[in-house]
């Protein structure tokens, strides 16, 4: 579908500066949405929410339906009434401009443990029946999370966390096994259930809040789920695993010019026969899930549901894979008819063949254009803005995976300084906010910046490295950063080129 002519900007929910070491969804949440209202944004586009596993990426989530316990704010509990004051008088002196994942995880665990204790030694009867009626509520997906975390949790302690290493009869779900594993872990169920009303209690008022000031959030839906995931321990049937399992096929990208091994991902991949045969009812759910997050989703790796890069699972690398058929036009076509209009930017960047163009195209869904990649080849780039075909896409001066727009320029080949400075007629001394420009009079209908840019920051603010293991995930900017002068620059550039909002926009 086509969005008005807007502007916005992409910042997950763990930058926000705060004393717990990871942000979160408290009062610089609440400060951002106004930074957003004073310059004139209509957008805000974040990450996945899920829980996060090993590595910390957001794009490999314990549960694509749960949201991230680490995003709760403490101080919000204090005022709700979920943890006593003087649970938070002493916090360690966490790094003030990167998140520290293991000391941060150790002290939120341990916080929000008390929360649950508190909540049960202490709560009201409008506390109690708010919680009961969310467990209602969700008891289609929760259940199967909390029960998987509770396991999870226990045997981490003991013999192995991968969900496949547990006794057979759990991990297959046997009848009995649930019986007696549900029984044995009931306080552990709970706490898990526990954690996450907390987070949607939290996230759905700051939702409320931006949505009443006319931010639209865009949220973000990797077509691939974790192996190690509630998602796939709960739907075995939906996967390609062994009688153990295991995944015999997994996901990634061929080789090319990147990469001389592709990416082997490693995700289990769909059986997308048997999800057909269902109608598509756990894609259903998960879209309904991500629409009442955000207002917008993009779905990345959107060319996956028109072919996909099979590996075999004994495959080291991605070289060994073959092309096959995804569901294409019969799974958006499934969808819309179950949930009507669907608000989804395809992320569409890569190899893209014209079978996939089709698929975008025959739905209306709006792709991407991104601007770091617009000098590096010929006048005929599809990413510079006098070759956008249509206004119906989504302009960034660059995303999460790449350098900062600062960083990049510094490190760009002469040839592609030259090729910048030439087409925007500038000389080169503030080409994050010169590419910034370049966005906003672009006939993209929607143009989003990630924060780095906007306040000018090289690549020691880049978000994330891909194929880069461990440090990824941890920037984070500090108050004094978010500056009124910045929002008034940025609100000129968005009236200048008609990005305000409007009545329809908000």
């Amino acid at each position: 579908m086509r969005f008005p002519r807007t502007a916005g900007i992409l910042l997950h929910p763990t930058s926000f500066p705060g004393r717990y070491g990871i942000g979160d969804l408290g009062e610089a949440a609440y400060r951002f949405i106004d930074f957003l209202v004073e310059a004139r944004q209509s957008i805000w586009q974040i990450l996945p929410l899920g829980p996060t596993g090993y590595g910390d990426s957001p794009y490999q989530s314990f549960c694509t339906f749960a949201g991230n316990p680490l995003l709760i704010s403490p101080d919000l509990l204090v005022a709700d009434g979920y943890l006593a004051e003087t649970a938070v008088t002493n916090v360690p002196p966490f790094p003030a401009q990167t998140v520290d994942y293991g000391p941060v995880i150790e002290y939120k665990e341990k916080l929000l443990a008390q929360s649950f204790d508190y909540f049960e030694a202490n709560a009201t009867a409008e506390q109690q029946a708010a919680f009961e009626q969310f467990c209602t509520d969700e008891a289609d997906w929760l259940d199967d999370y909390a029960f998987f975390m509770a396991l999870k949790d226990h045997h981490v302690e003991h013999e192995g966390g991968v969900w496949n290493t547990w006794p057979r009869p759990i991990a297959q779900r046997e009848p009995e096994a649930m019986a007696e594993w549900g029984t044995k872990l009931a306080r552990q169920v709970k706490r898990r259930q526990y954690l996450q009303f907390l987070f949607y209690q939290q996230w759905f008022r700051l939702k409320d809040y931006a949505n009443e000031y006319g931010i639209k959030i865009v949220g973000d839906i990797p077509i691939f789920v974790a192996f190690d995931s509630a998602d796939v321990w709960a739907n075995q049937e939906l996967f390609y695993l062994d009688e153990t399992g295991t995944p015999t096929v997994v996901a990634g990208v061929p080789p090319d010019y990147f990469s001389e091994t592709g990416q082997r991902w490693g995700n289990p991949l769909y059986r997308w026969d048997k999800m057909a045969e269902r109608n598509y009812d756990w894609w259903r759910r998960r879209l309904e899930m991500t629409f009442r997050q955000t207002d917008i989703v993009r779905i990345d790796h959107f060319r996956g549901f028109e072919a996909y890069w099979e590996i075999p699972a004994s495959e080291p690398t991605a070289v060994v894979g073959e092309w096959v058929k995804g569901p294409d036009k019969a799974f958006f076509h499934a969808m819309r008819q179950q949930l009507g209009e669907l608000p989804l930017i395809a992320e569409d960047l890569g190899v893209i063949t014209p079978e996939v163009q089709d698929l975008r195209d025959t739905f209306n869904f709006p792709g991407m254009k991104i601007l770091q990649f617009a000098f590096g080849g010929a006048q005929e780039n599809h990413f510079l803005p006098h070759n956008y075909d249509t206004p119906n896409c989504v302009v960034y001066t660059g995303t999460h995976d790449n350098e900062t727009t600062r960083g990049w320029y510094e490190n760009a080949a002469d040839f592609e300084k030259d090729r910048v400075r030439r087409y925007l007629a500038v000389d080169g001394h503030d080409p994050a906010w010169d590419l910034i420009r370049l966005a906003f009079m672009s006939v993209a209908d929607t143009a989003v910046i990630p924060l780095q840019d906007i306040m000018d920051l090289g690549n020691e603010a880049r978000m994330n490295f891909p194929g880069k293991a461990s440090g990824n995930w941890g920037w984070r900017y500090q108050p004094h950063q978010l500056t009124q002068p910045l929002a008034l620059r940025l609100r000129e550039l968005t009236e200048i080129y008609s990005r305000e909002p409007t009545e329809n926009s908000a």
